[in-house]
Order: structure tokens, then sequence, then C-alpha cells
């Protein structure tokens, strides 16, 4: 009798830890139990001034974004290379084409105004779009970089939704 006690005692003991480990992992709530961050719904597609992008830092709204070569990528799911402590976090909310190019994580690298990019050498633009194709294959691409006086385009629902199954 006591060893079967003994015995219930250490199955639910095992079935406790079982459920600690493994059963809050899913289900409503799981993510947060965890201390993450639940994910965002996908962004709608819209475009961007520089001064619209900087809310977009990972201190002042959850969701990072960074453009490169003129198009705006949500790179939240990569909040650990982008986010506000990550290695890449300066460019989070920023144009981030001329660091790219110049393989440089110095804030010098970052300009406040539009940077056209017209004075990188044809190695360095290169290096833009190569960085641009990997943006595009990696995270969700939501929209372009505005030029100052530039006008946004209204995007459609079926345009938004084509647009995150086939990026440009």
């Amino acid at each position: 009798m006591l060893l079967s006690l003994g015995l219930l005692a250490l199955a639910l003991l095992a079935a406790y830890r079982l459920y600690l480990r493994w059963g809050t992992r899913s289900g409503p709530g799981g993510a947060a139990r965890r201390g993450e961050a639940a994910p965002l719904p996908r962004m709608k597609r819209r475009d961007f001034s520089l001064e619209q992008l900087r809310e977009f830092d990972g201190t002042r709204n959850p969701r990072i974004l960074l453009a490169v070569n003129g198009k705006v990528f949500d790179v939240t799911k990569g909040s650990k290379f982008y986010g506000p402590e990550g290695p890449y976090g300066i460019f989070a909310g920023r144009d981030a084409s001329r660091g790219l190019a110049t393989f440089c994580l110095d804030k010098d690298a970052l300009r406040d105004e539009y940077d056209d990019l017209s004075d990188l050498n044809a190695v360095q633009m290169e290096s833009v779009r190569e960085w641009e194709m990997q943006f595009k294959e990696k995270y969700d691409y939501v929209g372009r970089l505005l030029k100052p006086g530039e006008e946004p385009s209204e995007y459609t629902d079926e345009e938004d939704t084509k647009d995150h199954t086939k990026q440009e």
C-alpha cells in the first residue's frame, strides 16, 4: 500500500513537471506565459517618410521596420538582431542602406534626411542590392521609403495580399 502511494506520488509529480514544461508552450497565452511577445499581425502595405519610419524602432512600437534601397521591411521576427539590444539595432526605424553598403555600424553611417546614395561606388551599390535581396527573402516587404515631397501610394487589399505572397 505504501509502495503504491509512493508510485502514485511519483507519477503525479512527473505529470506535473511535463505539464509545466510542455503544457505552457502552446494554447492561449502560451507565449505571454513564457515572457515572449505574441507575434504581431501582418502589417498592411503602406509607404513611409523617414519620420514615420523612425516610430518603428522597437522601443516606441513593438514592430521593427528598416529600409534598404528604398524598400521598407518588417524585421520584427529578427528582433534579436534588429531590436534595441541587438547587434544591428542601430538600423531599426531607419534607412540602413548606407550602413549595410559600407559595413559600418556607427551612427555616422546613418543620415537624418533622405539619402539618395548617389555618392556610393559601384561595389557599394551592388552590396546594397544584395542586402535588399536578402531582406526580400527573409522578411515581409511592407512598402516604400518616400523621397521628400513624394506622395504615398494607396494600396488595395488585393495588392496587399498579392505583395505578401510575392514581393516586388
